[in-house]
């Protein structure tokens, strides 16, 4: 087991001309987690798990492993295994060989009792994989999803204490994917052994972390359970990355009326917004709501009319596509519980759930309330419509 303490790391690159890709990550990784880093390509995260690995030079700050600085510590002396995107099996060796391959490299004992030892680590995992029928095939008769077992295999055979993964399922179709995270899933639960997974996919984040560090532009932006950060995102870059379709939004003004404060949107529809910022009353801001949060509904019954732009049936649900009357450039993302038949330029209106509006300033920052920190609420029915 391992606890990993990431203090003010930074990573950056060049003599004459610095190029900073990481500044001032702050993380602790407890013993036993599963930690996914999350964020769009090229933000930081594979160059943060390799510097954990000791396959990147640390350029500022303190790596702690067990409490131990770890900054200039071998890979092979960090108890690490890592599995990358691309498989990189040996395409002469068996299975078996594959997997056993780096503990023979790094076997300092040799003999009978060394081969029993390693016969055994291989066999434990293949079972643990159900990939045991397979260690005799060479990687050429495996499908992409057995290869990737491999590759895991091979890693878990030496026991590590810290398990890193950069992105190992996106060279799988979708349906293989599905497979994997529930494997993978089970697969932690049975090790437990503490693991950084990277990857710019939120399903397998949302689905796989029991924590997800959300990383944009060389910064750990949150760091939290997935459902608290689906619902209470800190800013409006994760509450737009978080989700899919993305959340909608729509500008708005606050007005401070009676004491209280409130977004005023287009078509003069406020909403109560019980936030800590009456100093900024009059200010601009973005209402944010999530295409699950918002309701179709006839002309007249709603918040926000305009016209149907595309409509989706995606099964158990439809997502429609709203083009606003005002703001004319704005559209809405609605997604609609079961099937729902609507021709497209169908004039409709839009009903605003408002518990799970989410409201952010002009720096992007979430505007949270005096206490628990939930979203927004109507201020009143007459005052919505």
């Amino acid at each position: 087991m391992a606890e990993i303490e990431l203090r003010k790391i930074g990573k950056s690159y060049g003599r004459k001309v610095r190029t900073t890709v990481l500044s001032g990550v702050d993380l602790t990784i407890r013993d036993g987690e599963l930690i996914v880093f999350l964020g769009p390509s090229g933000c930081g995260k594979t160059t943060l798990l390799r510097m954990i690995a000791g396959l990147e030079e640390i350029t500022t700050g303190d790596l702690l492993i067990d409490g131990e600085r770890a900054n200039e510590l071998p890979p092979v002396k960090r108890r690490v295994a890592l599995v990358f995107q691309s498989y990189a099996l040996y395409p002469h060796m068996s299975v078996r060989d594959n997997m056993a391959f780096g503990l023979r490299l790094q076997g300092k004992k040799r003999g009978p009792a060394a081969r029993e030892e390693i016969a055994r680590r291989v066999g434990e995992a293949a079972r643990l994989l159900q990939i045991d029928h397979l260690l005799d095939r060479k990687p050429r008769q495996l499908s992409g999803g057995q290869r990737q077992r491999v590759a895991i295999g091979r890693a878990i055979v030496h026991e590590p204490a810290l398990l890193l993964m950069d992105e190992p399922l996106s060279n799988l179709d979708a349906a293989l994917r599905g497979q994997m995270r529930l494997e993978l899933i089970e697969l932690h639960r049975r090790l437990g052994n503490t693991t950084v997974y990277v990857t710019h996919d939120q399903v397998e984040a949302m689905t796989l972390g029991d924590r997800i560090a959300i990383i944009n532009e060389g910064r750990i932006v949150q760091v939290g359970p997935p459902l608290e950060v689906y619902h209470r995102p800190a800013n409006r870059f994760v509450a737009g990355f978080i989700g899919s379709p993305r959340m909608n939004f729509l500008d708005g003004r606050l007005e401070l009326t009676d004491g209280k404060v409130q977004v005023r949107l287009a078509e003069g529809l406020a909403l109560a917004a019980e936030v800590e910022v009456p100093h900024v009353a009059g200010g601009e801001v973005t209402l944010g709501v999530r295409p699950e949060d918002l309701a179709v509904t006839p002309p007249g019954q709603g918040h926000l009319s305009g016209r149907v732009r595309v409509v989706e049936p995606l099964g158990e649900a439809t997502l429609v596509h709203v083009q606003l009357v005002r703001p004319a450039e704005a559209s809405l993302a609605v997604r609609v519980q079961g099937t729902l038949v609507l021709e497209p330029g169908v004039q409709v209106d839009v009903r605003v759930r408002p518990r799970d509006c989410h409201v952010f300033d002009t720096a992007g920052q979430a505007l949270r309330k005096r206490h628990v920190p939930e979203r927004l609420a109507f201020a009143s029915e007459t005052d919505a419509s």
